[in-house]
């Protein structure tokens, strides 16, 4: 009996050491983990200063990186798989593609970041209005959250945060998200 009970806690010890190794392996907005439920979610994101809007409680706004944004909680059977930001206030051509260099520069500097690709930056004489319009053209940077897991090399790739130039209306806007690739749809509903 006495062998059954050191098997059992020794399992139960592993499943949970898994469990917090987990936790620690997503993607996290603001040191809150992007996961578990989305009442709990927006509780945490109140807590950080977001605040519901009037026109629905589970949109949120406040301000991130110094602008004012709207704050969405995505599911996937009803685990959180992203936090999404979008600019509240549009902007031009010009003031949207010095926020998008600047955010790549941001994020490049910040050694939590891993970044994708080599050099994400608008160039300054680029048409983005054009090239959006005409060509199709999509500016988006990515980067990966830097993982404290050193058994798996490839933990910061479900671990990704991104964000990308949206237009509505003649004014540009970011959009941001930071993903959980673990909660992410993948074919299992199929």
């Amino acid at each position: 009996m006495k062998k059954l009970l050191c098997v059992t806690i020794a399992l139960l010890y592993a499943t949970a050491m898994q469990a917090q190794d987990e936790k620690a392996g997503v993607t996290k907005f603001l040191g809150i983990p992007v996961d578990g439920y989305k009442p709990a979610m927006i509780e945490k994101l109140k807590a950080k200063g977001f605040t519901p809007t009037s026109e629905d409680k589970e949109i949120l706004e406040g301000e991130f990186n110094g602008t004012d944004v709207y704050v969405f909680v995505v599911t996937n059977n009803n685990k959180v798989c992203r936090i999404a930001m979008m600019d509240k206030n549009g902007q031009g051509e010009t003031d949207i593609k010095i926020r998008f260099n600047t955010l790549c520069r941001q994020f490049e500097n910040n050694s939590k970041y891993i970044k994708t690709e080599t050099d994400q930056a608008i160039p300054e004489d680029e048409d983005i209005s054009f090239e959006m319009t005409v060509n199709k053209k999509r500016y988006q940077a990515s980067f990966y959250q830097n993982s404290s897991d050193n058994n798996n090399p490839f933990a910061e790739i479900k671990k990704s945060v991104w964000f990308m130039i949206s237009e509505s209306y003649g004014k540009y806007h970011i959009a941001m998200f930071y993903d959980n690739e673990y909660n992410k749809a993948n074919g299992d509903d199929l």
